[in-house]
């Protein structure tokens, strides 16, 4: 018979109640405060109801008597009539069998809750098969250490049933195996493997799992272990069974920033799931502000409510456990409502919380929430009764918060109406998009998705670090402890210039991208891999543009220098090549230059300097001739006769100019001051009128 274990939350959603199921195998797990009713809901298998109904009716005699059977019956007949469609989702991750060739193909796993999945990476190795069948299950240790006969690592593929799945998991891991598959016993959808809700003293070895597992399907389960068997038989000539696990894409990483969410609570009572949460807490704590700080991460803190049916608050479970008259509630810490702390004190201080970091958000300083958590549990421990409002108000005065904006936010606890932060709570833990319901404590959903595996610091950085963007990652991601980095061997494939150095190979979180740089302001340009050339202004101050340079004698030349355009090499004058490797043209020996008949030439780096051969003859470059010294000398005096008898005829042409107009000028001025005193015929009657007023005055 398979069985299962029922969480302890009895959920409901919208006008549905039911029993959540999260698959451990083999037990079923108590339940508590039947009355309590979640948003959320789950589907059951059949032979898990009846126990629950068993449970939650001795849970119920344990109670308020008649009345909490009654109501604890009332749910139950609920919960069977409508098991129905809240969503749980199963991550997965992919599987390719690479080897042999008979098998080969893509397969899906479903993730462990518990393990370190490497999201963002793979691993390569070979499946083994236990040969004793009392072992196969993985249910007692297996006394022996598994290694694979190509040294790759061992994935010990065993089979579903006998025990819990992290025990099978431990055992493998202790026998040698990387990583743990386990075979469905029957053709179902896949499930989601968890580890036993109530934790007894001989389960220590839960904290210390760190191999991944996965559920796979019983079609493929079959399929390996007659791989596995064949080769045992034929081990000289068989091939390995070689698989490589996937879970790079089993995080979206849609852009630079990641968004996640962690369901917590404040209740410090509750066993080892309480005792993990403050763990991740304090550790997590520095990363989480330092990504929060740089706007790489944005991260939301959410708390799980419960509330009472109407017909149940004048119970005393509803008196004891809820708020806001019935609206939110939680269970009794120490399950015992005659003693101790209340459930209403819980839902109290998860409102604190939320309001705490709703106030710092708006002071731009998000990241006080882990700050007020984290001194939260080690200031007003339940343990040491200090778990009280007062103790509260120091945290957050010790943190520079504004109390009055904290209770503002908090509202009435006692009030008969909704609370706008609890209620938001209670709707968005009904799952949307790619995210299902969220209903176990702890849960961390990253980018939308829930993360499976250990609520460890590392483990879930490395998560996070697998939901940013190709190289987008911040640098926290790329240490030694998180990744490899794959452009230490051989550059990664990538082009490099050995020169100076420069490679385009860069190392991501999943791997490396060939992808040409830029440096110093100047964009490389290529394939990535064969070739990058920089490119636009200034790129010969960078490793002179890639092409060619050399100085010789005092004297540099360069085909960078030498290029037309804003790309591309250029042999300059006196060289030829392809601009990256340039060579002396010998001009004398090629009679490219000082050909004519009484020309000398000598060959120079980069030039050439010709003279001629006879007694006073000069050579003239521009028409690579010798010419007499005489000659030379006759032409001088000519020119300069030339240029004298022009400036001679300029000085003559300006005299004559300035003559004629002077002596026009004069003219001019004589005649207007005879026309003062005697008529010019010239001018006709025009003079008159000045005549007549000389003979008049």
């Amino acid at each position: 018979m398979r069985n299962y274990k029922v969480n302890k939350t009895i959920i409901k959603n919208s006008s549905f109640v039911g029993l959540l199921l999260v698959l451990s195998d083999f037990h079923v797990v108590s339940t508590t405060s039947p009355v309590l009713t979640s948003l959320t809901t789950r589907k059951i298998p059949r032979s898990t109801r009846s126990k629950g109904r068993r449970h939650m009716v001795r849970m119920a005699m344990r109670g308020d008597g008649i009345r909490s059977l009654a109501a604890a019956l009332c749910l139950i007949v609920v919960a069977t009539a409508s098991v129905a469609s809240a969503r749980f989702i199963v991550e997965k991750n992919g599987i390719l069998v690479m080897s042999p060739h008979s098998i080969r193909g893509r397969h899906e796993a479903a993730i462990a809750n518990y393990g370190v999945p490497d999201y963002g990476g793979t691993l390569t190795g070979v499946v083994l098969y236990p040969s004793d069948a009392k072992l196969a299950n993985g249910c007692t240790p297996f006394g022996e250490t598994f290694k694979s006969r190509s040294g790759r690592p061992v994935v010990l593929l065993v089979d579903r049933g006998g025990c819990f799945f992290a025990l099978k998991t431990w055992n493998a891991q202790q026998a040698g195996a990387a990583a743990v598959l386990v075979a469905d016993s029957v053709e179902e959808p896949l499930l989601t493997m968890d580890t036993p809700e109530e934790e007894s003293p001989d389960m220590a070895f839960l904290a210390n799992i760190t191999a991944p597992s996965a559920l796979i399907s019983k079609s493929f389960g079959d399929a390996l272990r007659a791989a596995a068997s064949s080769s045992k038989k034929d081990s000289s000539s068989s091939e390995e069974i070689v698989v490589r696990l996937d879970w790079r894409e089993s995080m979206p990483h849609p852009d630079a920033r990641v968004e996640y969410e962690f369901w917590t609570n404040s209740n410090d009572e509750c066993g080892p799931r309480c005792d993990e949460q403050a763990a991740f807490v304090s550790a997590f704590r520095g990363h989480a502000q330092l990504l929060e700080k740089a706007g790489d991460a944005l991260f939301t803190p959410h708390y799980i409510t419960w509330f009472c049916p109407a017909q149940f608050q004048g119970t005393r479970q509803c008196a004891s456990q809820c708020i806001n008259k019935g609206r939110y509630c939680a269970p009794d810490p120490e399950g015992d409502l005659a003693a101790g702390y209340e459930g209403k004190d819980v839902v109290v201080e998860n409102l604190r919380q939320l309001c705490v970091h709703r106030v710092a958000n708006a002071r731009n300083a998000s990241w006080v929430w882990w700050d007020f958590v984290a001194d939260y549990r080690v200031r007003c421990s339940m343990k040491e009764r200090r778990y009280s409002r007062e103790c509260a108000e120091e945290v957050v005065a010790s943190l520079g918060l504004p109390a009055e904006m904290v209770a503002e936010c908090m509202g009435d606890p006692d009030a008969d109406a909704e609370n706008e932060v609890l209620r938001t709570e209670q709707v968005v833990q009904v799952g949307h998009g790619n995210r299902g319901d969220v209903t176990i404590l702890p849960t961390l959903v990253i980018n939308n998705v829930q993360y499976r595996g250990k609520l460890e610091s590392s483990a879930v950085l490395k998560a996070i670090c697998a939901g940013y963007k190709e190289t987008t990652a911040p640098r926290v991601c790329l240490t030694q402890d998180m990744e490899t980095d794959e452009c230490l061997n051989n550059n990664g494939g990538c082009w490099r210039d050995e020169k100076t150095n420069i490679t385009a190979c860069r190392d991501t979180y999943r791997g490396r991208v060939c992808e040409c740089p830029m440096v110093s302001g100047v964009q490389y340009e290529g394939d990535g891999y064969t070739e990058c050339k920089p490119m636009g202004p200034g790129r010969c101050a960078v490793n002179n543009g890639g092409c060619w340079k050399d100085t010789r004698h005092g004297r540099t030349f360069s085909a960078c220098a030498g290029s037309e355009s804003l790309s591309g090499c250029a042999c300059p004058p006196g060289f030829r090549g392809d601009g990256v490797t340039c060579e002396d043209v010998d001009e004398c020996g090629e009679r490219l230059a000082c050909a004519c008949p009484h020309c000398s030439c000598r060959n120079t780096w980069g030039g050439h300097h010709c003279r001629c051969s006879g007694d006073g003859m000069v050579y003239v470059e521009d028409q690579d001739t010798c010419v007499g010294n005489s000659a030379s000398a006759s032409s001088g005096w000519l020119v300069a006769a030339l240029l004298l008898s022009c400036l001679v005829g300029a000085g003559a042409v300006g005299f004559a100019f300035y003559k004629y107009r002077l002596r026009s000028y004069m003219d001019s001025e004589v005649a207007a001051i005879m026309s003062q005193y005697m008529p010019l015929e010239s001018h006709g009657g025009e003079n008159r009128p000045l005549r007549e007023e000389a003979v008049e005055a």
